[in-house]
């Protein structure tokens, strides 16, 4: 009997103008709009294998090797439900010999290569490698050249639509590059989409270095501690009537002109006030912590003395809700700031620096690099070992990718593989 499956892979995405409050928390509507980088999946993905079969009793998903509980009415469930209907609609009720997928359970495995629920949008990636797995399970899916003649094909922008029932920030983890989240304003939901600001090739200087800082579970979830702002915060709604919109039209710009200055100011400025809204809560959300400061500190120090002696800045930072920090800087200037943050955040010998584009020529960098002249070293303490627990070097990626058999997270029996 035919084995229906489907492997895909999709990215994390790091947003330059946050997404924080929900008009709708059913079905996910956004308080403004928001603006992503999608980062490579060669260093941080979601995996996701579905599989469809009339003998299964009922849907399961695994999720890093553990069962976890599907509730009923919950993200999970509500994002298979549509990709069921898509289903019916486009392919079985126009084809009475193709096989009824849409009527049978399913089995789901899913895996990050990266910690969960840490501040490193998992769900983002997990809710879009779900749903493009499952799209192309049931031949929806339009992520490669081939498949886009198909007429039952869905692009990217209408399954974003899908995996942001799951997750809000997942919607833009369907598109490599620069992405928008436009916030919409029908009730219905149906103008809250994803749409491509500039493909991933648009930029191909721009990197990113992200700081691991903690790699626990968070306290305050995202979904809880963005509801609490939306009902408490003063300042969130100035952000959303005032500040968002301006942002939006002037990043977008930067983008397209590669202007890399205007581009730091708005990412670090937005992340910034993004953790002042959080403090505006009641009671206050505080998802930074001294290490996260500390890291502002260097990277605010170094783009003082770079405006000084070149006119132009080094790096933007950013944090999602928790403390780990994201640097863009341009490919030029990454070497530099590895070893300012090493110098800073000492790593174990047991925990090097992977190097992944081999800047430092196979060698461990050692953390003792000359400061810029005017740079005021005592803007931040040295931070005892593994403070930072660990830098991961990436750059812009490309959204998911539809994988092969070698690469399934399910056997075929639709229960999950040991992974190695």
């Amino acid at each position: 009997m035919a084995i229906y499956q489907a492997t895909t892979s999709a990215p994390v995405n790091i947003a330059c103008i946050k997404y924080w409050g929900k008009r709708d928390t059913t079905l996910i509507l956004p308080t403004n709009s928001s603006l992503s980088v999608t980062l490579s999946q060669d260093h941080l993905r979601s995996t996701t294998t579905s599989q469809a079969d009339p003998s299964f009793k009922e849907t399961r998903l695994w999720l890093n090797g553990k069962e976890e509980d599907i509730k009923s009415g919950g993200r999970l469930e509500r994002c298979l439900k549509e990709l069921k209907k898509m289903r019916k609609e486009r392919i079985e009720d126009k084809d009475h010999n193709a096989p009824k997928l849409s009527e049978w359970n399913i089995h789901v495995a899913s895996y990050n290569n990266f910690p969960t629920a840490a501040g490193l949008a998992s769900s983002a990636s997990g809710f879009a490698a779900l749903t493009s797995s499952i799209a192309a399970l049931y031949d929806l899916n339009n992520f490669s050249p081939s498949s886009s003649a198909k007429p039952s094909a869905a692009s990217p922008s209408e399954l974003s639509l899908v995996a942001r029932l799951g997750s809000g920030s997942a919607c833009r983890s369907l598109f490599g590059g620069f992405v928008a989240w436009e916030a919409g304003s029908l009730p219905s939901g149906t103008d809250s989409l994803a749409v491509q600001v500039a493909p991933q090739e648009h930029w191909p200087t721009l990197h990113a270095l992200i700081c691991v800082v903690n790699d626990a579970k968070k306290g305050t979830s995202s979904t809880s501690g963005m509801q609490r702002t939306v009902e408490t915060s003063a300042l969130l709604q100035h952000r959303i009537k005032e500040v968002v919109p301006q942002r939006m039209d002037a990043i977008i710009k930067a983008i397209k002109e590669k202007d890399f200055d205007t581009f730091a100011k708005i990412t670090t400025a937005d992340s910034n006030q993004f953790h002042a809204v959080a403090l505006d809560t009641a009671p206050p959300i505080f998802y930074m912590n001294d290490v996260s400061r500390s890291i502002i500190s260097i990277i605010e120090e170094l783009n003082r003395v770079s405006l000084l002696n070149t006119g132009h800045l080094v790096a933007a930072y950013t944090f999602d809700a928790g403390p780990n920090a994201v640097i863009y800087t341009e490919e030029k200037n990454v070497k530099q700031i590895i070893e300012l943050v090493l110098r800073y955040f000492p790593q174990a010998e047991s925990n090097p620096f992977p190097d992944p584009f081999q800047l430092f020529g196979g060698k461990q960098p050692a953390g003792t690099t000359t400061l810029p002249e005017g740079f005021n070293e005592g803007v931040a303490k040295v931070w005892e070992t593994g403070s930072v627990k660990g830098l991961i070097h990436t750059k812009i990626g490309d959204g998911p990718r539809v994988l092969g058999e070698g690469e399934a997270l399910l056997s075929s029996d639709g229960m999950p593989k040991t992974l190695a």
